[in-house]
């Protein structure tokens, strides 16, 4: 949920996940900040060379962690490692910016549960603790999962940055190319992220069908319309809205490719719906642009404003003309 929800303005969290990922895979209980600083800075500066790590909303000046990583990176890209510039504008801005900030979530004052760190000492002397839930994390089997989903996280939301492509995620959506099963741009059609990879954090990891857990790199995944496609002939237009995309966003998931073969063509039971709407509901809660992807669903079928309830609603007019 630290990665899922929350306003992004940069991608600073997601360099610091990535980093956190990597050292509590060694189950090292601690990490000094100037050791932990390094595949942050770097892991930020790769991105850079892809797309932009912040909206351009806002000025900021040359001694912002960002200015000096765009002004260090391509020599800290040749060397391997941050340069010492680098380096130490990161040491400096992280306790005060995303460690700080890092465990929070939408709304006011709201957090995660727990704390997956914490930053100890004075200075060049900091040191990282790293808990144990943490550890336990990134030693698990859903690890992977976990890299997944913040790696299409951060795809999105610096996708969201681009010059000429933001606006139009944040206004139109994204759409789904259902011969690759990748997330695109509505407008030029660039690719994003994974279907699986974007959404199934939102179902906490679990198969929409059997809601048990997947593990990617592992198990075998495959893409389910929940409301099937051989249903589309029953789905009318005309009156209220429109006729629902059945290849959209909210109602695919990723689920289990044994589970997906044994349903087949079947429409979804009462607790696979639940499911759905419990998912749509939390994507609903996450930032731009995939929010904006249910919010138009909605749009289309009459209703102005998400309220709580209009997923559940939504699913059950749907199902109602099956």
């Amino acid at each position: 949920m630290a990665v899922l929800i929350g306003a992004n303005s940069r991608t600073y969290k997601f360099a610091l996940g990535a980093a956190l990922l990597d050292a509590a895979a060694e189950d090292r209980p601690e990490i000094l900040l100037r050791d932990l600083a390094v595949p942050y800075a770097m892991e930020l500066v790769r991105h850079l060379g892809q797309a932009p790590q912040a909206s351009e909303k806002g000025e900021r000046g040359g001694t912002d962690f960002l200015s000096v990583a765009e002004r260090e990176a391509p020599e800290s890209l040749r060397l391997g490692h941050p340069t010492e510039e680098l380096l130490a504008a990161a040491v400096h801005s992280m306790p005060r910016m995303v460690m700080r900030k890092f465990h929070n979530l939408r709304g006011e004052g709201a957090e995660v549960p727990h704390r997956f760190y914490e930053v100890t000492g004075r200075s060049h002397e900091q040191v990282v603790r790293l808990s144990r839930e943490l550890r336990d994390i990134a030693q698990s089997e859903q690890a992977a999962t976990l890299r997944g989903e913040l790696s299409a996280r951060w795809n999105i939301v610096e996708t969201s940055f681009a010059a000429g492509i933001g606006q139009s995620l944040i206004n139109e959506g994204v759409v789904v190319d259902m011969a690759t099963l990748r997330i695109t741009d509505r407008r030029r059609r660039r690719s994003v992220a994974g279907v699986t990879e974007a959404v199934i954090g939102f179902q906490h990891g679990l198969c929409m069908i059997c809601a048990e857990p997947i593990t990617l790199g592992i198990d075998s995944i495959a893409v389910d319309h929940v409301f099937p496609l051989s249903f589309r002939r029953l789905l009318p237009s005309g009156g209220r809205g429109t006729t629902p995309d059945l290849d959209a966003i909210w109602n695919l998931a990723p689920t289990h490719a044994e589970c997906n073969g044994q349903k087949s063509s079947r429409p979804p039971t009462e607790q696979e719906m639940s499911r759905l709407v419990e998912r749509n509901e939390a994507i609903m809660r996450s930032p731009h642009p995939l929010r904006r992807t249910l919010a138009l669903t909605l749009e289309r079928s009459g209703r102005k404003t998400f309220r709580p309830g209009d997923w559940l609603t939504f699913i059950r007019q749907v199902r109602a003309r099956f």
